[in-house]
Parts: C-alpha cells; sequence; structure tokens
C-alpha cells in the first residue's frame, strides 16, 4: 500500500489536469453533445494507457463509455473462469451549461471547487489514475487473467434511463463492482435506498368561485388531501421515506381547479417493499370527499435498495485491511441517496460504494474536493484492484 500511496502522489498532478479538463468539459445530463465531448476526453485518456473502448451509442442522451484493460482470458481458461472487476462512475452533472461562469475551476486553501468535481469528475480521474498505476506496474497485464472494467455512464443523475440495461449487462461478467460516487465522510457506503418516483394527477370540476362554487369540485383540495394520505405511509424505523416535493394545479383565484397535480419521492431500505409500495401508490383512488374526482398515478421504482450482502462486506474488510496498511481506519456507511451501485448490488454483485473523493456540496454552488484525500484513496482503489488481480478472485465470490 505504501508503494501505490507513493504512486498516487508522484501521478496527483496529472489527476488535477485530467480532472480539469473534466470539470471544464461542461456536461449536464439532458445535454447529449456536451456528455459526449466529456466522454471523449475520457476516452482519450484510455485510449493512450491501451484500453480498449466500446461505445453503447445512444439517441437522447450522451453516449455510456466502457473501457477495458488487462487480459479477459490467459491459455487454458474457460470463459466462466475469468475473473473481471467492474469500476462504475457517470460524467454527466446537475449543473446546466454556463455553470462555470459563476463557479469557475479553482483550487484554494487545499480544496479543488467547481461544478461537478465531487459528483463525481474527480472519482473518474481517480479511477484512470489507478488503472495507469496498475499498469505501470505490470500487475494489470495482457497475460494477468483478470480484467478491470470501467464503465461510465451518461445520465445517472436522472435516474440512467437508458444506461441502466448497459451496466447490469456488463456487471453480470464481473465478479464485484467498486462504485466511484463520493465517500460519505470518509466512510465507504455497503448500503443503500432505493428510490420511486411518482406522479399524481387530479382532475375535478371547474366553476366560477363566486356565482356557482357548489357545482365545483376542487382538484387542489382532493390532492391535499391524497397527499396526507401517501404521506402517512412514511415508516422510518423500516427505512421508508414518502416525499412530496413539487405540486401544482388551479389557473386563477377566482376559478375552482379542475386540475391538480404533485411528484413524490419514495425512498426504501428492503427491496421487498419496493413492489408492496408501487402496488398501494398505482392503486390510489379518490378520497370519500372527493369522490367526484378523477385520480391518475404514473411512475414507479426507479432503483432497488442496495442492500448490505455478505459479499459487500468480504470487499469492505479488504478496504480496511489495506486501509490499516496506511494507519487510515477505513469506516463503513449507509445512505438514502442512491447510484448505479444499486443496479449491480440487486444482480447479486458484490458492490462497494463510496470510493471516490472526499468533499462537500455536491449539488450545491460550493461544491468541493479535499485534495488531501486524493492520493490516499486513490491508493486505496488500486489496492483493492491488484488484491483482486493478484489473488485469482474469479466471478464465483458473489454472495
Amino acid at each position: 500500500m505504501r508503494a501505490w500511496l507513493a504512486g498516487a502522489r508522484r501521478l496527483e498532478p496529472e489527476w488535477l489536469a485530467m480532472t480539469r479538463r473534466l470539470v471544464e468539459a461542461e456536461s449536464p445530463s439532458e445535454d447529449k453533445a456536451a456528455v459526449d465531448g466529456c466522454m471523449a476526453l475520457a476516452a482519450e485518456a484510455a485510449r493512450t494507457m491501451g484500453g480498449r473502448l466500446k461505445v453503447h451509442r445512444q439517441r437522447v442522451y450522451g453516449d455510456v463509455l466502457e473501457m477495458r484493460f488487462g487480459q479477459a482470458r490467459t491459455a487454458g481458461q474457460e470463459a466462466q473462469a475469468v475473473a473481471r472487476t467492474l469500476v462504475l462512475g457517470h460524467l454527466d452533472t446537475v449543473w446546466p451549461l454556463g455553470t462555470l461562469r459563476k463557479m469557475p475551476w479553482r483550487v484554494a486553501e487545499g480544496r479543488l471547487y467547481g461544478p461537478g468535481t465531487l459528483d463525481m469528475k474527480a472519482g473518474v480521474a481517480m479511477t484512470l489514475t489507478a488503472v495507469r498505476m496498475l499498469l505501470e506496474a505490470e500487475v494489470l497485464t495482457r497475460r494477468c487473467g483478470h480484467e478491470v472494467v470501467v464503465l461510465l455512464v451518461s445520465e445517472e443523475e436522472i435516474g440512467s434511463p437508458v444506461s441502466r440495461a448497459v451496466t447490469e449487462a456488463v456487471a453480470r461478467e464481473c465478479g464485484a463492482a467498486l462504485v466511484m460516487e463520493p465517500a460519505q465522510g470518509l466512510a465507504l457506503k455497503t448500503a443503500r435506498k432505493g428510490t420511486g418516483n411518482f406522479r399524481l394527477e387530479v382532475t375535478g370540476r371547474a366553476a366560477h368561485s363566486g356565482v356557482d362554487f357548489a357545482a365545483g369540485r376542487s382538484a387542489i383540495r382532493e390532492l391535499a388531501r391524497l397527499i396526507e394520505q401517501v404521506s402517512g405511509w412514511s415508516d422510518e424505523a423500516r427505512g421508508t421515506t414518502v416525499n412530496v416535493g413539487q405540486m401544482g394545479g388551479g389557473t386563477r383565484t377566482n376559478i375552482v381547479p379542475e386540475q391538480a397535480w404533485a411528484e413524490v419521492d419514495l425512498r426504501i431500505a428492503r427491496r421487498a417493499d419496493g413492489p408492496r409500495m408501487e402496488r398501494r401508490f398505482l392503486a390510489l383512488k379518490p378520497t370519500r370527499l372527493g369522490e367526484d374526482c378523477r385520480v391518475k398515478v404514473t411512475g414507479g421504482i426507479n432503483r432497488p435498495p442496495m442492500e448490505r450482502a455478505r459479499g459487500t462486506v468480504r470487499l469492505l474488510r479488504r478496504a480496511q485491511e489495506l486501509g490499516a496498511e496506511l494507519g487510515w481506519r477505513v469506516e463503513e456507511a449507509a445512505t438514502g441517496g442512491a447510484s448505479d451501485g444499486n443496479f449491480t448490488a440487486a444482480l447479486g454483485v458484490p458492490t462497494l460504494d463510496g470510493l471516490g473523493a472526499v468533499g462537500a456540496g455536491a449539488h450545491a454552488g460550493h461544491e468541493q474536493v479535499e485534495l488531501d484525500s486524493i492520493a490516499p484513496r486513490t491508493a486505496l482503489l488500486a489496492g483493492l484492484l491488484a488484491s483482486r488481480i493478484t489473488s485469482g478472485i474469479t466471478n464465483l465470490t458473489r454472495g
């Protein structure tokens, strides 16, 4: 581990330059051309390291970039015994084009600032740096019998609507997934909540609020009753929360509103709760007081929860052993936020998340990365990958 740490420190200027290129290539999820431009920078870096690239072309969102390093098979190996490790990340951000004008790239007092630095362009640059270290040390070679697959998706921030299928197909080939989302403080993540999104639409009956009030049926009033109903489904002890984050309706104050809507966020900690909660939402009907209204519900579970599993705990224990070699205590955390690691974990692939940068302000105007964290965490990623490569671990490690 001390050698990996020394290597990471040596390459820190190159990491910083790569991170700057990625951050200054603004890449909001909804802008395909912008995301593709940022992906091209990562592809160029991988190509110079001898990576084998596959671009999964997308029509609406940015293309998904798959990069493979090492050798999938040595002489005499059976295909099913090939060892692979997936390193998963994304290059889209929540920030619209032009954000750099008010949040410029800058380094000050040991911190790096700019849109997408923490979530998660620093983590992507860390990944490519760790792979470079493994290649230079000849741990990851054309004949090592292990393949490191780096997958960068293009629309994680809006739910991965097109990349999910690619992520799941690649993950099924791999014995473990390491997710480069930001750390939880300093801790690695072994559990994440699953997410669901639902839209409630209520149709009432319009009427003049002064002349013909009794003839109207207020969609807003009925929506308010439904909001109280679904909010009551939260069960924090079980890890289930229901949050009505947006709502609207009506046209003028002197008209009984005919239309109203609400957008609802659902979080679940247990995979079994997903179908049950989804059925509850989709079965919503008008309340007794609003029986003359019509209710339409759309949406569903977007990401299953990443539940703490034995294989994931084994990855964590190995990370803790490696961290201890540097006098660094690697802690464990669970979070209510979701990532694409939810998809890999749901397939039964041991998944360790939060291996990216340490910082603060993801999705906020003060987004930042602690520069002192970069070399140790890059070394930890390199150490984890090296331990899988040199131990001959195969896809049979699931569980």
